[in-house]
Parts: C-alpha cells; sequence; structure tokens
C-alpha cells in the first residue's frame, strides 16, 4: 500500500475542515465564502479546531470534570503538533499549517481554549454559572470571542497596529449579540451572561432567567436590562466599521459580510422589542444568502480594480 504524501494528507485535513465549517458555522461560513482558496481554508481550519474544542467543554452527557481531562488531553495533542508530532486530528494539522503560513501565535489559540474552559470552572450541580461585573464578563468574551477576530485578521491580512483593538472591540459586538440571542436557552442551562451587577442594577434576580415559565414574554425591566447590553453592542460594532478599511482590500468583503450578518442578528433582537424567550433570533437564509452575494460582488470589484 502507498502511503499517502504529506501533502496529500494536508490536503484531505483542510478538505474536512471545510466540510465542519460548512455544517455548523450557521453566520460564519457564509463570510468564509468571500475570501480567496487559502484564506477560506485556513479560516475553516480554525474554526473547526474551535469546534472541537467547543464540543469538548459543551458535552453534558459527562461530568465537568471530566470534560476538562478530556479538553486537557485533546491540548495535549495540540501543544504536541505544534512542537512536531503528528496527528491523527484533521483540525489540528490544518490549524498548524494555517499558524505558520498566516503567522498565528500559538498563543492566540491558547487563549481561545482557556476561553472555552471557563465554562468548565463551576463545580456540577453548584449553582448557575454567572459573571459577578461587565469586565469580568468582558474578559470571557474577550477569550471566547475577540481572539477569534485577533487569529482572524491575522489570516484576512493589515499593517496598521490599531486594527487589533478594532478586532478585539468587534469580537466583543458579536459575542454580546450571542448572549442576547441566547438568554433563554442558556438560562435553560443553568448560565447567566449577564453580569449580575447588571441585573441587581435593574433588580433582577438571576433565578428569574434560569427559572421562567418557556416562552413568557419579558418584563418590563428585562426589555430595559436587554436594551442597555444591546447599546453596548452597537458601540462596539462602531469598531467594525473602523477595521474594515485596516483590513487587506481582497479580504473586506468576507469581514463585511460576516459584520453585516451579526449586526443584522442583532437588529432583528432589537425590532422584536427584546423578546428573546418566545423565539430565538435569527437572520434568515435568504438574507444571508443576498449578503453573501453583494460581498462576492464587493470581492470581484476588488481584485478587478484593487
Amino acid at each position: 500500500m502507498t502511503k499517502a504524501s504529506p501533502a496529500r494528507d494536508l490536503a484531505q485535513a483542510y478538505t474536512a475542515c471545510r466540510a465542519i465549517a460548512r455544517r455548523e458555522a450557521k453566520n460564519f461560513y457564509y463570510s468564509f465564502i468571500a475570501l480567496t482558496a487559502e484564506r477560506r481554508n485556513a479560516i475553516c481550519a480554525v474554526y473547526a479546531f474551535m469546534r472541537q474544542a467547543d464540543d469538548i467543554s459543551d458535552d453534558e452527557s459527562i461530568s465537568r470534570a471530566e470534560r476538562r481531562r478530556n479538553l486537557d488531553t485533546w491540548l495535549a495533542e495540540w501543544h504536541s503538533v505544534c512542537a512536531g508530532g503528528s496527528s491523527a486530528n484533521p483540525a489540528f494539522v490544518a490549524t498548524h499549517d494555517a499558524a505558520a503560513r498566516f503567522h498565528i501565535p500559538v498563543s492566540l489559540l491558547d487563549e481561545l481554549v482557556a476561553g472555552v474552559a471557563m465554562d468548565l470552572d463551576g463545580a456540577d450541580g453548584g449553582g448557575a454559572d454567572t459573571y459577578a461585573t461587565f469586565n469580568d464578563l468582558y474578559r470571557y468574551c474577550y477569550l471566547v470571542a475577540s481572539v477569534v477576530g485577533l487569529v482572524c485578521i491575522r489570516i484576512f491580512g493589515y499593517t496598521d497596529p490599531a486594527a487589533e483593538k478594532l478586532a478585539e472591540e468587534t469580537g466583543i459586538a458579536f459575542q454580546l449579540t450571542n448572549i442576547l440571542r441566547d438568554v433563554a436557552e442558556d438560562g435553560s442551562r443553568g448560565r447567566v451572561y449577564l453580569a449580575l451587577e447588571d441585573l441587581a442594577a435593574h433588580g433582577i434576580e438571576a433565578d428569574s432567567l434560569l427559572h421562567r415559565a418557556p416562552g413568557a414574554p419579558p418584563t418590563e425591566r428585562e426589555r430595559k436590562l436587554l436594551e442597555d447590553y444591546a447599546e453596548r453592542a452597537e458601540d462596539y460594532y462602531l469598531s467594525s466599521k473602523k477595521l474594515l478599511p485596516l483590513i487587506d482590500r481582497e479580504s473586506r468583503p468576507a469581514l463585511w459580510v460576516l459584520v453585516t450578518i451579526y449586526h443584522g442578528l442583532l437588529k432583528r433582537i432589537e425590532r422584536a422589542d427584546y423578546d428573546v424567550f418566545s423565539r430565538r433570533a435569527s437572520v434568515p437564509t435568504t438574507h444571508k444568502v443576498a449578503i453573501l452575494l453583494a460581498g462576492l460582488a464587493k470581492m470581484a470589484w476588488a481584485r478587478l480594480f484593487g
């Protein structure tokens, strides 16, 4: 039997990562399509890497302690690959190659895993997962979302160091949007990602988010709290407008698609008067496709006249 060449193994690893991204990345994948092939491969590899870490952390069929051990084992294998070892995990093979091609520090990818691991810090049966202050929540958002932005801009390409802070804040906007969308789902899983200090300021107990009647509309106090978080997210979305011109021209359409879809999700939450309990907010596929087509037109324009 002929042994597969390293190049073929790498190509197969990228193919597997693209399949994961296409299947799982409900919003992100539309922006991936608006990238050049090499950059798309790299983004899909990083997404598959993140997806694996997240899936290990979220496996509620086993205890948190077991999930933590599984994540530590997974991370040790990744570090072995970074040190020159081999792996049958396509996400590790492809991400290691992408990190080398686009000068992505391993420390950034480790921070991603550290963010995922924050959901495992509490003990099983030890009460709700919460964050005391918005600063604490910001740290979580930074690790699980801003770091993704810092990885992505290395793949997109940039030269102005100001892009890094803007990418951080764009990531915060995305994660606050996710938090607003998922308040009901997170509550059902014993998680409250709205800072306790903010709940207290609005006279809301965390238990009211953990034990609400299914589909019950928000109270006026809850609406005001969610509105405050939406306003914070809107402020952070302003950074994405400043980030866009700092990204390599050929990659700007991909970032534009991603920001437009995510900001559109926040706008839907706002138009629903912050009722994230009756139904989960989403951007219809037809709208995503329309945004993608506009992004592809922008990409074609950049290639022709950039």
